[in-house]
């Protein structure tokens, strides 16, 4: 005998299944996780913040109608996001420094030898194109 779920509970896991779909897509975006298509790490961070607003607006238009537990799997799920998604950013600015300085040496201007270059992760490059932009809740505005 198959037991009948109330439309709250199937409404709570599909909520649940939402908010999880979403952070998964994100992190995939900051490069955390792999890419199960190319089996790559992958940053996108437009995409990534798209992906953030989109679970910071469900939070302000279901605010008041979800339960204690939701409300908190919610904001944790939004917090890990904007800190990933800052210092996923951050690094990339680094690493963009890092790789024109190298490059605007010339090998042997400074009596050393040319500088080493290291490999660059498919679409880190895309990163590296252009600063990131930080929504005004990730910490700048």
């Amino acid at each position: 005998m198959a037991k009948e779920f109330s439309e709250t509970e199937v409404n709570k896991v599909l909520f649940v299944n939402l908010v999880m779909m979403f952070s998964t897509t994100a992190m995939q975006q900051l490069g955390k996780l792999v890419n199960p298509a190319t089996r790559q790490a992958e940053i996108d961070l437009e995409s990534a913040q798209t992906s953030i607003d989109i679970l910071t607006m469900l939070a302000a238009k279901t605010k008041g109608n979800l339960d204690n537990e939701e409300v908190r799997m919610l904001k944790e799920a939004i917090s890990t996001l904007q800190v990933n998604y800052v210092e996923t950013a951050e690094s990339a600015l680094k690493k963009d420094g890092a790789s024109q300085a190298a490059t605007s040496a010339r090998p042997g201007e400074d009596g050393g030898a040319a500088p080493k270059q290291e490999p660059v992760e498919p679409d880190a490059g895309e990163a590296k194109k252009r600063a990131p932009k930080f929504h005004m809740s990730y910490g700048e505005g």
